[in-house]
């Protein structure tokens, strides 16, 4: 069988440790690392400290796409690099008749996810966009309970998603409190939940009303120990009296940063590897331009409702979810990373109600790995192919994506400008027919 070639656009820590590990080691017999593309010259750099034998990768300029693809030849490009400039690539490679494999969020903008679905119909390419979060078994369980028709037909959804201290934060430290880069996190995180919900119940979201605030960071926060914009965790002289930093941070171990999306890239002292670049800006800064707390409805295309909100500074990290449909309900609670929450926790499990009858607890099977044990599924079928055992199909294409992404911007425009926001005025008012979508891993 002849080895697929990947090149990587953007050397995030997650390129890294999601895609590049995996393909010149798990999957190396099937597949082949040919070509990286960053601005940023360091990267490559830690790419290169990090796996030493595969030194003579070639590596390009972020404007060297086109030389990149006609000098490595891959078969698919990884979109891995900050959230703004996955549209760029993915564009650039359908236009090249090249297949996509994007990390989330497909684009920051629902414009950008309609140019992409307009390019993927006239390319012989295809896009896939990482969904991780479909892959945890509590999910596919969610999911094979509503196909199975246990539910009945779904008409409502209550989805109301927790971060902690520690996860929300991270946020505002980084690149992502700059909405131009990341489209907020209604987008960056949200269409997580947003594709989940989809997903589960097999309808595409049709308009959005939402409520938005920035209530814990910024320079208004009532935790601010002291109103001065530019100081850095890594060197701030009151982060003892900071309740963000001194919750996660030993007064002996004054690190520059510790954040779980980078983990053992952040340096001592300020000391970071990549050019121009700091995970640990002060989230009380007053430029922060993003909102830390959501509520809002969707309406679907199949009748359904979902009241969903979201929240980026708690005591614990989880999430409650309850179904209902004409024949049931269905009820669950996650406490995500237990090691971070100062209680004891149970194990997660479905609760299943009938209409007529008497509960039933459902208990799913553990699996290691991060995302709740779903993404060491989603790389078996990036890199072998998907599973044709499962009554459904899990892996994600650009309708899915674009469909996230727009009901994520649609939540931040409704939160604006106090209307509801039909996804059509981002999407189309029918991306089947008007954009001629071939549907090669939708919904």
């Amino acid at each position: 069988m002849k080895r697929r070639r990947y090149a990587i656009c953007g050397l995030s820590g997650r390129a890294l440790g999601q895609f590049a590990k995996p393909i010149l080691t798990t999957f190396a017999g099937g597949s082949e690392l040919v070509g990286l593309l960053d601005p940023d010259l360091a990267r490559f750099e830690v790419f290169r400290s990090r796996f030493p034998e595969q030194a003579d990768i070639p590596a390009y300029g972020e404007d060297e796409f086109v030389r990149m693809v006609e000098e490595t030849r891959p078969d698919c490009i990884i979109a891995a690099g900050r959230d703004d400039t996955h549209a760029r690539y993915i564009l650039s490679a359908l236009q090249m008749d090249l297949d996509v494999i994007s990390e989330k969020p497909m684009a920051t903008t629902g414009e950008d996810s309609r140019q992409i679905l307009e390019a993927e119909s006239r390319s012989k390419g295809t896009v896939t966009v990482t969904f991780n979060y479909r892959y945890a078994p509590i999910h596919t369980k969610i999911k094979e309970m509503v196909s199975e028709g246990r539910l009945g037909r779904i008409t409502s959804v209550d989805l109301n998603w927790y971060l902690d201290t520690y996860h929300g934060s991270s946020y505002f430290k980084r690149w992502n409190r700059e909405r131009a880069l990341s489209g907020g996190l209604s987008i960056h995180k949200s269409t997580h939940h947003f594709d989940l919900a989809s997903w589960w119940i097999g309808q595409k979201p049709a308009e959005v009303f939402a409520y938005g605030a920035l209530n814990y960071y910024g320079a208004d926060s009532e935790w601010n120990p002291e109103r001065e914009d530019g100081r850095h965790c890594g060197t701030c002289d009151v982060s003892s009296q900071c309740a963000y930093y001194s919750r996660w941070n030993a007064r002996s171990k004054k690190l520059a940063v510790q954040d779980d999306h980078l983990g053992s890239l952040g340096g001592q002292q300020g000391a970071f590897p990549y050019t121009g670049y700091r995970p640990d800006r002060c989230v009380f800064d007053s430029d922060i331009e993003i909102e830390d707390t959501y509520a809002a409805v969707v309406r679907y295309d199949g009748g359904a409702m979902m009241s969903y909100s979201v929240n980026f500074s708690l005591p614990y990290e989880g999430y409650r979810l309850a179904i209902n449909g004409t024949k049931g309900r269905l009820e669950t609670v996650e406490y995500h990373i237990p090691s971070r929450i100062p209680f004891p926790t149970p194990v997660q499990t479905i609760d299943y109600f009938p209409l007529f009858g008497s509960k039933e607890t459902i208990h799913v099977v553990q699996r290691e790995g991060r995302h709740g044990g779903g993404d060491p599924l989603l790389l078996e079928d990036l890199f072998m192919g998907e599973d044709s055992s499962r009554p459904f199909r899990i892996l994600s294409g650009a309708e899915d994506g674009a469909y996230a992404v727009a009901t994520g911007e649609g939540v931040w425009r409704s939160a604006q400008e106090n209307r509801p926001v039909r996804l059509s005025e981002m999407l189309g008012s029918s991306p089947q027919q008007e954009l001629a979508v071939n549907r090669k891993g939708g919904v």
